[in-house]
């Protein structure tokens, strides 16, 4: 199994599942996908892709129309994405993406759960080398796909590995190849389920099941924060 598994999916989804604020999440998202650019997915591929995200994940209509109406409310205008890097016990690291309209709250917030529980908030920039970002887009597999041909013809759009996983393929690439690799596949004709970025680890670790329940605890308590989007470790 490939690299592109290595941050334990399905953990990770369960926990996202069983958030109660998955949809304001996602719709943070989209509002500043709109706000960057054209509030029309077409001319967007940030908000397509956001778009398309929140579609996998069951979002209502209704949700996605009003998180890209919000773009243009003067409530967001001092939206801005943030990054912070943090140690918890056991020699794990976490690398924390968050929306806020409120850095001050933020960062006590991701202080207070990080220290509360036995880690602590490092300087930005402390875990650069400690994870690659990629870029990871899902589709179903078809039954006259050749994955082998399929992974020729991405190769020159930046693919760097190509899998399948329970009827569903997974390319990966380097961050940079995000929007050739999408542009790509659209081109193809082939319907994209996911797409989105994610910071992998270089060095995995393992620790005990025991070990986990205490990191288990962070990472429920960060991802339930209204501010942050999304979560990484350096777990295997």
């Amino acid at each position: 199994m490939g690299r592109a598994f290595e941050y334990r999916k399905a953990s990770k989804l369960k926990r996202w599942g069983a958030m109660s604020k998955l949809f304001p999440k996602l719709g943070k998202i989209i509002t500043m996908a709109a706000k960057e650019g054209s509030s029309d997915p077409d001319m967007n591929s940030k908000l397509r892709t956001a778009i398309l995200n929140a579609k996998a994940e069951n979002m209502p209509k209704d949700n996605i129309d009003a998180a890209i109406k919000r773009a243009s409310a003067k409530d967001t205008a001092s939206m801005s994405e943030v990054n912070f890097e943090g140690k918890a016990p056991h020699g794990v690291l976490i690398f924390i993406e968050c929306a806020t309209d409120n850095n001050t709250r933020t960062v006590a917030n991701v202080k207070n759960i990080l220290t509360k529980h036995g880690g602590e908030l490092l300087t930005n920039g402390s875990l650069e080398f400690m994870f690659n970002r990629k870029a990871l887009i899902e589709f179903n597999l078809q039954d006259n796909m050749d994955i082998e041909e399929l992974e020729l013809e991405l190769i020159d759009a930046g693919l760097e590995e190509i899998e399948e996983e329970d009827g569903a393929v997974i390319v990966t690439g380097d961050y940079t190849s995000f929007g050739t690799l999408n542009e790509a596949l659209e081109n193809m004709k082939i319907e994209i389920t996911k797409a989105h970025l994610e910071r992998l680890a270089n060095t995995p670790i393992t620790i005990s099941e025991e070990q986990q329940e205490d990191i288990d605890k962070i990472l429920e308590k960060l991802e339930n924060d209204e501010d942050v989007q999304k979560v990484y470790t350096n777990l295997s």
